[in-house]
């Protein structure tokens, strides 16, 4: 199995935790581990082939590490189906049997049970699914707006001036990290998002974007207001502690 895996620094982190895995749109199946012939979600077997990459020293170790999904992490058995929509707690699962914890927020595509099932699902250790709120894990403060600008009618989307609100709500807690699904775009190039997005969350100095939902060749950008985005659409992204200076 080959997915891209970059690397980068950030300033700061939790004194415990020693990097962040940030990954979105892992739309694909591959071989199950366990059972011959089966297949699991491609974010599943992630999950288990990332953390034997932290075991043998080439990553740092699991329990170290934050996990942070961006959405879309599902698709149907044949990997056929371009759209397809599902039931993606296994995926969340599988990461956060390994990892310190997971954080994020769902895409347009993902769904997580009937509503007994995803509140029961909320309540699992370590996971920590975000649509217009904020948790702060080990100081490090994390919102997220999960979705898509869109008809309201259809799943996983709301109307603009909803999403607007959301999203405005939880840039008033005060994030470090914000975690979208549909994302800026970025004015004068070709990296797709919505305008109305990047209008919001440039009004928010310092803050790391994390979004998918439309691939940009060039992951990262700095908006106004010394904004970044990193778009991990179809791609993981290892953010380790930027080592001081002597």
């Amino acid at each position: 199995m080959w997915f891209p895996l970059l690397r980068g620094t950030v300033d700061a982190l939790p004194d415990e935790v020693s990097a962040l895995l940030v990954l979105s749109d892992l739309q694909g199946v591959a071989p199950h581990a366990l059972q011959d012939g089966a297949v699991a979600l491609l974010g599943e077997v992630l999950a288990d082939e990332l953390a034997i990459l932290g075991e043998l020293g080439e990553l740092p170790m699991p329990g170290t590490s934050g996990v942070v999904l961006a959405g879309d992490l599902y698709s149907d058995v044949n990997a056929n189906v371009r759209g397809a929509s599902g039931d993606v707690r296994a995926v969340w699962q599988a990461f956060a049997e390994h990892f310190r914890w997971v954080v994020g927020v769902a895409g347009n595509h993902d769904t997580f049970g009937g509503a007994r099932e995803q509140a029961r699902f909320q309540q699992r250790p370590g996971i920590h699914l975000l649509d217009g709120d904020v948790v702060d894990l080990e100081g490090l403060r994390v919102g997220g707006v999960g979705g898509i600008i869109g008809n309201a009618d259809k799943p996983g989307r709301r109307d603009e001036a909803e999403h607007l609100r959301q999203l405005g709500a939880t840039l008033r807690e005060s994030p470090e990290l914000l975690v979208l699904h549909q994302g800026p775009d970025v004015e004068g190039t070709r990296l797709r998002g919505s305008p109305v997005i990047r209008e919001c969350v440039s009004k928010r100095k310092g803050l790391l974007v994390v979004c998918g939902h439309a691939h940009w060749v060039t992951p990262l950008a700095t908006l106004q207001g010394d904004v970044q985005v990193l778009n991990v659409d179809s791609r993981a992204v290892l953010l380790e502690r930027a080592r001081a200076s002597a």
